[in-house]
Formats: structure tokens, sequence, C-alpha cells
């Protein structure tokens, strides 16, 4: 076996014999290894062998990486009908920003890179991918055989083309909020027919990330097509192909008799996805037969769905959570002691306990949910102290304050503000609540066009994502195109973009510690609880593969066997 292991490591870059090195160590564990050796462009198959050749029996046992959801033998054909969050937009692959939106464009959309459950990068439409010696250029090998739904094959071309499309400023990307900073317009470029290198605009050692679907408007678009036409023919290289779309009813599809992977075929004959404006709608639609899987449910709202025996729950602990941001640079917020004192007014216990039913990590006022290997847990969690946080108020000369908390009507989130609204009372602070519609509270999304980004204090819900990077950097970053909270620090941004840059865990852990740090300190934004993703199925139903992010792979799906 060390003759092989050795044999391996002579044809493994620095970077992956220096990840292989941390868990022979002892420095990472078994999963940790499997899901880094992934994101550097090691083969999972590789990888595997690795964590058995260098790892302990106990962790060679471990097979739990990657197990599908409620997996069993299930029957081939028929019909499955899900139920998804109506799209809060046109399904133009740019502009989708909503759950419901995003589950729709992954059945018959593909990306380069599938995240798992396990926060593992798993291979779709690319093959492979390795970074340079500082990960400041990863090459992506491209599948080849795989034809888009018109019969058009799709090539590095496609995919360079995809990618510059999202990049460019000009056409208003969702992705964006990845890629600013990181991608430019012509960063992607197509050096053969399988092949595509990305120049980034600085190192990235979690890039692979940014190409998977976490990134959700990335799936793989032929060069040249209009994106306002998608809703039309739903044009991708998925295993769906569309049959009926009408527009806040649902969609119809059939199976791609045409679908490039043998092992993934479909099995059930028809797709059918329903759209529900109302969660409560939705939850009496899978109690009641409607639909055999309810894609995502709150625990505020599906309290029913918890204890129900005639449903079946898939619950995956995630990063998604809600952002409670206070603009830094308006009074009374422009002081940080205020923002210091809300925090600590804020009940976590009644949140997590309470509200969330115990279905979430407590947050600790940073993106670095305790699901992410990065994360120091040596950092001190924050909890409520009224009376420190009255001496703060006192101190800053801020007390009896008026303000307004801005946000909209999604899953618990009125609840949640409501919360906030009375945890603050105890200190004097007088909140207001506005809470609206969606195309209210986001306007459009841009900075003096948008409630979202332009109150004072507001409420954003944020969905998971495989790696913190994007929340480190839209909201956060000085030039970030979500900053809510108008937070501009030049020495977060440079611990930020160190944490970014760095390709070896320890690193990363070690920049992580400073930003968990400096965050609890300026507060800008307040992040209470990293909640778990709650599906629901019917308890005949197999084969469903939900990730945290909101897609929806009923492609081995069925009723069991």
């Amino acid at each position: 076996m060390k003759r092989q292991v050795d044999a391996v490591r002579a044809q493994r870059s620095e970077l992956e014999n220096h990840i292989i090195d941390e868990y022979r160590a002892g420095y990472i564990g078994r999963r940790e290894f499997m899901r880094r050796g992934a994101v550097v462009g090691m083969s999972l198959p590789l990888v595997g062998f690795l964590a058995s050749a260098c790892g302990t029996a106990e962790e060679a046992s471990d097979s739990s990486e990657g197990a599908e959801a409620n997996k069993a033998e299930v029957k081939k054909g028929g019909v499955v009908r899900s139920g998804l969050q109506l799209p809060g937009s046109d399904l133009d692959p740019i502009k989708v920003n909503n759950q419901g939106a995003l589950g729709t464009l992954g059945q018959s959309g593909e990306y380069l890179i599938f995240s798992d459950s396990e926060l593992k990068p798993v291979p779709r439409l690319a093959e492979s991918w390795k970074p340079n010696r500082d990960g400041s250029q990863w090459t992506f090998k491209i599948r080849q055989g795989v034809n888009f739904q018109n019969g058009k094959p799709m090539t590095a071309e496609d995919v360079a083309a995809t990618f510059n499309l999202h990049a460019d400023p000009d056409n208003g990307s969702n992705a964006l909020s990845a890629f600013t900073g990181v991608l430019s317009k012509g960063g992607a470029q197509a050096v053969d027919e399988s092949t595509v290198v990305f120049e980034l605009d600085a190192p990235n050692g979690n890039f692979p990330f940014s190409t998977s679907s976490d990134n959700y408007n990335l799936i793989i678009l032929p060069k040249g097509f209009d994106t306002t036409t998608w809703p039309k023919n739903f044009q991708g290289t998925g295993p769906w192909k569309l049959e009926k779309y009408t527009p806040n009813v649902g969609v119809t599809y059939t199976q791609n008799p045409d679908y490039w992977d043998k092992t993934r075929q479909p099995l059930p004959d028809r797709n059918e996805i329903k759209y529900y404006e109302q969660e409560e709608a939705a939850i009496l639609g899978i109690q009641g037969g409607e639909i055999d899987l309810l894609a995502q449910f709150s625990a505020v709202n599906g309290k029913p769905l918890l204890t129900d025996p005639n449903v079946n729950v898939i619950e995956l602990r995630a990063a998604q959570h809600r952002q409670l941001h206070m603009r830094t640079d308006k009074e009374p917020f422009n002081d940080k002691r205020v923002r210091q004192a809300v925090a600590l007014l804020i009940n976590r216990d009644n949140i997590v306990k309470g509200l969330i039913e115990e279905k979430a990590d407590y947050g600790n006022d940073s993106p670095f949910a305790p699901v992410y290997p990065t994360t120091d847990k040596s950092v001190p969690q924050r909890k409520q102290d009224v009376e420190k946080a009255k001496a703060l108020l006192a101190e800053a000369g801020k007390e009896n304050l008026d303000v307004e908390l801005r946000t909209w009507r999604v899953f618990e989130v009125p609840q949640y503000a409501a919360l906030v609204q009375n945890d603050l009372k105890a200190a004097g602070i007088n909140v207001k609540l506005n809470v609206t519609d969606a195309a209210s509270y986001y306007g459009d999304a841009v900075y003096g066009k948008s409630p979202w980004l332009d109150s004072t204090f507001g409420i954003t819900e944020y969905g998971h994502r495989g790696v913190p990077n994007v929340y480190l950097g839209a909201p956060l970053r000085s030039e970030g195109t979500w900053n809510s909270a108008h937070f501009k620090n030049k020495e977060y941004d440079k611990l930020a973009s160190e944490y970014v840059a760095a390709v070896d865990l320890q690193t990363q852990r070690t920049a992580a510690k400073k930003l968990q740090e400096m965050l609890l300190d300026e507060v800008p934004i307040i992040f209470s609880y990293f909640y778990f993703y709650l599906s629901a199925t019917t308890p005949t139903l197999a084969g469903v593969n939900v990730s945290a992010m909101g897609q929806v792979d009923i492609s081995q799906a069925g009723q069991k066997a």
C-alpha cells in the first residue's frame, strides 16, 4: 500500500501533497480531506483511495459522504410532483434570485460542478479542474459528448461565453455577487474544444464553488443564446426537457432522450412542478397529496410536518441564514457601540430553541457558520446581555431610540422581526416594523433604488453556500454588490482577501479567526442563526436528492419498489 501511495504522490502537485500531509498528520479529518481534495481537483476515486490508505481504520469505515437523501429501490415510470416557491421574477438565468426560480433552472440546465450536501464539489459538465500554484488561474476540462436540448454539441466555447456573460457588469447578473473582484469579463477563455482557463482577478483557493450550483444562475448556455428567451424553451443540457411552462402556475417536463449521463437517466416519465405563493398552501399540498415533494419549508410554518407520520422530512445542516443589517454610515448605527448593543439584546435562545424548533445552529455575528470546517469554534459565542447593552447605549448617548426595521414576508422572517422588536424594547429602542412583499423590499436591487440596500435597518435572507466567500464579499466588502450595511473597512477587506486567496486549510482558519473577531467587534450585520434546510416527501417516495442551496434532483426518484 505504501508503494502505491508513494507512486500516486509522485504525480501530484505540491498543493495536493500538502493536503495529503495535513491529513496524515491529523490536522484534518477524513471528511475534510475528501472535501478539500475534491476542491483542488483530485478525483473522488483518487481521494477515496488516499483517505483509506493514509487514514485510520476508524476513519476508513466512514462511508457516509455523499449519501443520497431517502435512498431506496424505486419503480421506474410514473410522475413526480414537486412544490416550489413561486419565482419572484421572470426565469431569465441572468436575473434569477430565489429558490423557486433556481430550482426550476436546475431541472433542464446543468452546472460545471454540483455542490453537494457534504460541501464537496462533484463533477458534472466539468470532468476535472486544477489550480496553478497560487490559485490565480484554474484550468477546467469540459465533458465531451454532451448536447444541448436543441441538438447542438456543448463545447468549451459555450462554457467560456456563459461565464463571460455573467461576469460582464453591464448585464446585471445576479452572479456578480460571487464574481466581483474574482472574475472579470473576458476572464474565461476556451483554449481548445475541451479546455477552459479562468484567469482570476486575484488568487482564490475555493474558486470551483463559484462555478458550481452554489452560483445558481450559472447553468451552461449555448454561446450567443438570448437569455430573455429562456422561458420559451428552457434550453440546457439536463435530464429534463420542457413540455409546458405556465408563469405563476408551474412547469411540466418529460425525459430528455439524449441526456449524456447514462448513470442518471431519468426514472420517472414526467416531472411536474407546482408553484406556491404562500408556504401555508404548500404545506397543505404535501399533507393533502397534491404534491409528492415539498422542496423547502420553514420550521416555523411547517411545524405540523415535523411530527406528521405521513410525511418524511429530509434535514440538511447548512449555512443559510438571515442577515440583520445596520447602516454603518447613518444614525444611530454609525456608532459601533449601538450596533454592539443591538447584538447583545438579541435573545438567540428564543430564536433557535423556540422559533426554529432547534432546527438551526447559533450564529455569532459573522458568516462563519458552524458547518464550515474553517470556522474557529474557540471564538466566544455572543449571548444576550441587556445590562451591558444599556450601558453601551448610555455611553454612546443613544438612549430611547426610534428605528424602522424593513423586511419582507418569507418563511419565519416576519416572526424573527417581531422577536427583534420585542428584544430591543428592553433597552428603550422602539422598533417600527415595515414588512412588505419581495418586490417592494428588493426593488431594483441596486443602490438608490432598493429599500433593502438603502434601508437603515433590515432583514434579508441568504441561501446556503459550500464556502463562505460570497457572504464575506457581497454584503461586507467595501465595494460589495449587496453591502446593505454600507460597511467600509480596509482592514476587513484585506483579511477577507487573505481568506479567499488561501489554498490550504490552516491558512484559511488563521484568517477566519481574525475575521470572526473583527466582525464581533464591528457588528455591521447580526447573524443570529443558521437554519437547517428542510424538505418533505410522501412516505412512499424515495431517491430524492436536494441541496441546501435549493436544487432539487428527482431524476432517480420514484415510488418505493
